[in-house]
């Protein structure tokens, strides 16, 4: 099949990347809809091209009334994607003549605020700061056509979910589109309430699922030594690249030290570095200066990296579904790839978590050299709270006599 068939400007067509010659699957079902005029939830797996599923039929329809200014709103959870969007569909909207704009925190406002004083058509930003333009005046929503929630599963979990629903009442009923690779079912209530009854949802792959082309291990190491078997893996494959998460931002930089101090090309990236510090190590290792970038979950949705060959997780997420998209930044439009993860005790619970929602067995290996040594905790292993208390009650007594004191009787 050919872009041709959806009847879009041949001028939009033209810009796009050499090598997207054919729609894929979620694009091929969302873009009729979304020229439509229709709303749409739409679920297909990590790297699937969902950018241009909603792009493309976006850009066409505000081509033709571009004098009417914002038209059309996407929101992403993270700065990382919201510059990936933005890079995606910048180059489409200058060949129809149409102004894209980016905002997200991380940048000065007052540059933006400057900057919106020429109109954008299309505005791609994460909730907190466009909820913060907006609430000033600076923005306004009146003439609102579309809304797009990038990573709706993510938008709409207690992080976000406040912000979205604020700008929500801004704007006019309009046309909803929401994207993601994973929808856990706690979260579908929430999605319908954003979209009219009568939206369309799309299924493009089979709801929750990884990317058959990803190759997954998941070795059952102590949780001290998982450091030690990361340099290991990476020393003894040479790859290329490999993307590292990690879930805290201090376990980030952490280990991203004991990498460099092993003679390996590391860098670490997550929510407490600067803007321009992030986006310049992002853009390092998408560049391949780096071989092997630690962060936390900012890189874990929508962002692309071409051919990246491997991810690993050194720690399990707390969330089954970050686990589908961590690993989908591997086996990206239509290539193979290896998703490693370093399973502890102490996560067995978040893995069975992980094989519920993905239906998959995910079996655990034993990593050579490294045996387990650690002995699971179980509840009858803990201290019940009242004994620790009495404990530390215990170890604050001074003399004998802080044990006889007794109350005075009245």
């Amino acid at each position: 099949m050919s872009f041709s068939v959806f009847q879009l400007n041949p001028t939009l067509l033209t810009a796009l990347p050499p090598a997207v010659t054919e729609p894929s699957r979620v694009q091929q079902l969302a873009i009729p809809a979304i020229l439509a005029g229709q709303d749409v939830l739409a679920l297909a797996q990590t790297g699937s091209g969902k950018t241009y599923a909603y792009g493309l039929p976006l850009l066409q329809r505000l081509s033709l009334s571009p004098e009417v200014g914002l038209s059309a709103v996407v929101i992403v959870p993270t700065r990382e994607l919201a510059s990936q969007v933005m890079q995606d569909l910048a180059p489409l909207a200058q060949a129809l003549n149409l102004r894209v704009d980016m905002l997200c925190g991380g940048q000065a406002i007052e540059l933006q605020v400057e900057r919106l004083t020429q109109p954008a058509n299309l505005i791609v930003a994460t909730p907190g700061r466009l909820l913060a333009l907006a609430q000033q005046g600076v923005i306004q929503f009146e003439h609102l056509q579309s809304l797009v929630l990038d990573e709706a599963d993510r938008l709409l979990d207690m992080g976000f979910i406040g912000d979205i629903n604020a700008l929500i009442a801004m704007m006019p009923t309009g046309q909803r589109l929401l994207f993601s690779a994973t929808l856990p079912e706690p979260l579908t209530t929430l999605a319908e309430q954003v979209l009219t009854t009568a939206h369309v949802r799309i299924q493009a792959h089979v709801i929750n699922s990884a990317v058959a082309d990803i190759a997954q291990t998941l070795y059952h190491v102590n949780k001290g030594s998982k450091a030690k078997a990361l340099i290991h893996l990476i020393t003894l494959h040479q790859w290329s690249q490999v993307l590292v998460f990690v879930n805290a931002k201090d376990d980030v930089d952490s280990l991203c030290k004991k990498l460099v101090k092993a003679g390996i090309n590391a860098a670490a990236l997550h929510g407490d570095k600067e803007q321009a510090v992030r986006s310049h190590t992002l853009e390092q290792f998408k560049n391949q200066q780096l071989t092997v970038l630690v962060a936390t979950d900012v890189l874990s949705r929508g962002i692309h990296i071409d051919a990246l060959p491997v991810v690993i997780n050194v720690d399990l997420p707390s969330q089954a579904a970050v686990y589908v998209h961590r690993i989908g930044r591997t086996a990206r439009a239509g290539l193979s790839g290896v998703a490693l993860s370093l399973v502890s005790h102490a996560e067995l619970l978040s893995l069975d978590a992980i094989r519920l929602l993905t239906r998959q067995a995910l079996p655990l290996a034993e990593l050579a050299g490294f045996a387990v040594t650690d002995k699971p905790t179980s509840e009858a292993s803990k201290r019940a709270p009242r004994d620790k208390q009495a404990n530390r009650r215990t170890a604050n007594k001074r003399s004998i006599s802080d044990f006889t004191k007794r109350k005075p009787t009245r």
